[in-house]
């Protein structure tokens, strides 16, 4: 099974459209294919291989952010419907009633993106910068795609639990679900390499491609998290298996159910509370309306589908050696329609 995207991977790799790719395809029952692809720098073609790191870039949102968020709600320390107020007194009238839900569906009205180090001088001044730019549109009116608003959760997490987003995660993400090697600070060669960054003296190995996340020392909402082929397979597997891993019980149905809501109908895109929902994009156009995911700057992405009970992790450096190249893009969506199609197949028994 799945010979075909063996073979467009492949193919993508010596035609330029992505110098590496690694790629988990599993059932809650096990995994149907694990496989890796190219090298891990141009300039020093060593292979990738199933521990080889990739900067997360986005996946970053839900590997940690999003996860301690969950955890948090949980834990009764953080409501949904709290606001920004309530954690920086004295907000502005325009963001002060802006909740947590509103970031989280990127429905706050935060802008998408822009250069935290023109507006504050260190990290430590970064949420009170982002509190002080103005929003591009009215909160709830739309969804636009927010890094910003990460930036500000991830401040907002350290508040409630009075240490830095990195080892919150460690203590409420990686170490429960036995994700070793899962990190926001690297230190193994086995590292696959990102764009060419001529301030940094050449391509980024081990550092943080997000400019943001880089001002934040690598210690961001946003971005900044390294991961592999392995811990990636068994954060999916707790996702495709209601919230459980190894027989133990990480997420409670009742939060992933909330999670999984679409908070945002009618708007652009259907958000839930963290995760892309639905069909189209970077997922392609045959998963089930159940499908839920997200994606990475640098060519990560992660695709659940419980209907269909597959989950797809592809980790990729397609910024490698410029984020010039955007091939690997539209080929993602292209791949996964491949891989949805060939397992419905063989869930109807029409398989070859």
């Amino acid at each position: 099974m799945f010979e075909n995207i063996v073979s467009a991977l492949e193919k993508a790799v010596t035609d330029g459209t992505v110098p590496s790719a690694t790629i988990a395809i599993g059932t809650k029952d096990g995994i149907l294919l694990e496989k890796c692809f190219g090298v891990r720098d141009l300039d020093d073609p060593v292979p990738v291989n199933v521990n080889t790191l990739y900067d997360m870039a986005s996946l970053t949102k839900i590997i940690g952010t999003t996860m301690v968020a969950y955890r948090f709600i949980e834990m009764g320390l953080l409501r949904l419907d709290d606001t920004l107020n309530t954690f920086y007194p004295g907000t502005l009238p325009d963001k002060r009633e802006i909740t947590i839900r509103q970031i989280m569906t990127h429905s706050s009205g935060m802008p998408a993106h822009y250069y935290v180090s023109f507006e504050a001088a260190s990290p430590a001044q970064a949420a009170e910068a982002i509190l002080a730019h103005p929003l591009t549109y009215p909160t709830g009116s739309e969804v636009e795609y927010s890094c910003m608003g990460f930036i500000l959760l991830a401040k907002i997490l350290e508040k409630i639990g009075g240490k830095p987003i990195d080892e919150l995660a460690q203590e409420l993400v990686f170490d429960p679900l036995d994700m070793k090697n899962t990190t926001y600070s690297v230190k193994t060669d086995n590292v696959a390499s990102t764009e060419y960054v001529e301030e940094e003296g050449g391509c980024l190995k081990g550092i943080v491609h997000d400019e943001n996340a880089r001002f934040m020392k690598g210690l961001s909402g946003n971005a900044g998290i390294f991961s592999d082929l392995k811990d990636m397979e068994r954060f999916a597997s707790m996702l495709l298996n209601d919230g459980v891993l190894d027989g133990k019980r990480y997420l409670s149905k009742a939060m992933l159910h909330t999670a999984l809501k679409n908070y945002t109908p009618g708007k652009s895109e259907n958000r839930g509370i963290g995760m892309k929902l639905g069909t189209g994009g970077f997922m392609g156009d045959l998963t089930s309306d159940s499908a839920y995911g997200h994606t990475g700057f640098t060519g990560t992405s992660l695709v659940i589908d419980p209907e269909m009970g597959l989950y797809v992790v592809l980790l990729a450096n397609r910024v490698h050696p410029t984020r010039a190249n955007v091939k690997f893009i539209r080929f993602r969506g292209l791949l996964h329609n491949m891989i949805f199609s060939e397992w419905s197949r063989y869930l109807s028994g029409d398989a070859e």
